[in-house]
């Protein structure tokens, strides 16, 4: 193990609507999550089309989604990374078709 701690991530029966619209209604979080629909990746790949994104502003996009109950943010095995997972299923547990609907009208 990597050694780095492991983060907090909401149980599905705490998503609030409203907080997983508002990270989603981001165009920056929402094109990290349209990638992370493709499948998991780590933490250096959500950036690859904005490579210049500031490391604060990574950061930050990424807590609101991981708060929020939209992405799980996790030590990589073997190394100093991240990997970063859309909650596809707890997303469409708690809110049915949410995800595919806002993913299906984005255009990205």
């Amino acid at each position: 193990m990597s050694g780095q701690t492991a983060l907090p991530h909401p149980e599905p029966e705490d998503f609030s609507l409203s907080t997983v619209l508002k990270a989603l209604g981001d165009p920056e979080r929402l094109t990290i999550v349209a990638q992370l629909a493709q499948g998991p990746q780590d933490i250096g790949e959500c950036f690859r089309d904005n490579p210049n994104v500031p490391k604060s502003t990574r950061s930050h996009l990424m807590k609101v989604l991981r708060e929020a109950g939209v992405i799980r943010n996790d030590p990589t095995p073997n190394g100093p990374g991240r990997r970063v997972t859309l909650r596809r299923d707890d997303l469409e547990a708690r809110f049915p078709g949410l995800l595919a609907s806002i993913l299906a009208s984005s255009q990205l």
